[in-house]
């Protein structure tokens, strides 16, 4: 399992994602789920990947060997006009990648299933952030869903339906998105540190190194603790609820 986020503020883009695979309890192994292609002053493009491993690698290897050499095997992610042509050209190769091996077996389809978030921003051009479904199709971000969450979503979604602000600094960002990822990682163990982070400036169209946060960071383990402790004092705090006036069935 797999648990990635990309968010959409008011000053740029945001992306975290956790690094663990598995196969198994006991076949746990440590990949990059955070992806990224730039050309400085021209464009900026990051996917974040959750799903069946060998999908999502092959999807990657496609955008890379396409990079490198464009005219021997079709168009680049460097040559797409807008963001959304961008999406739109990954979406078909998922949906390609995943077709090829449609039927080899009872369970292929879903077996093979993987499901990508795509942001960045292109020159002249607002940043914009898509969820691309293994189909194909996909969603955009909108002032109405300013974040996209792919993989084991359910349990650090609370938190940024409550505490997102599209005015928050990139610094308050990554601190909400560490409680949203301690959150899963307490409740699923499919999800694990380390975390990939990076973020764009609107208009800054340079090539960002990804931070990588460590089980040990001190600051993940101070959000970690700070909010394992306020939720204690915050549940403390609330009334008892009435069990005597609790009316019967």
């Amino acid at each position: 399992m797999t648990y990635c986020v990309g968010m959409k503020l008011t000053r740029g883009l945001i992306f975290m994602s956790d690094t663990r695979t598995n196969a198994g309890v006991d076949n746990i192994s440590t990949f990059t789920k955070m992806h990224q292609w730039t050309v400085p002053g021209e464009r900026v493009i990051t996917v974040l990947s959750s799903g069946n491993l060998a999908t999502t690698q092959a999807v990657m290897s496609v955008l890379d060997e396409r990079a490198r050499s464009p005219f021997d095997s079709g168009t680049s992610i460097f040559e797409t006009s807008t963001m959304f042509r961008t999406a739109e050209l990954i979406g078909e190769m998922l949906a390609a990648t995943i077709a090829r091996h449609k039927g080899e077996g009872q369970t292929a389809e879903s077996t093979f299933d993987a499901k990508l978030i795509v942001g960045g921003q292109i020159a002249g051009m607002p940043p914009r952030l898509f969820l691309v479904y293994p189909e194909g199709n996909f969603i955009e971000a909108s002032e109405d869903t300013p974040f996209l969450q792919i993989g084991e979503t359910k349990y650090g979604k609370p938190i940024l339906v409550r505490a997102f602000d599209p005015e928050m600094t990139f610094a308050e960002a990554v601190k909400l998105l560490l409680v949203s990822f301690d959150s899963t990682i307490k409740a699923n163990l499919s999800v694990g540190a380390p975390l990939d982070v990076v973020w764009f400036d609107n208009d800054v169209l340079d090539a960002i190194e990804p931070r990588r946060i460590e089980a040990d960071n001190p600051d993940w383990l101070a959000v970690s603790d700070g909010w394992g402790d306020a939720l204690k004092s915050a549940f403390g705090s609330l009334p008892d609820p009435d069990l005597d006036g609790l009316s019967g069935r």
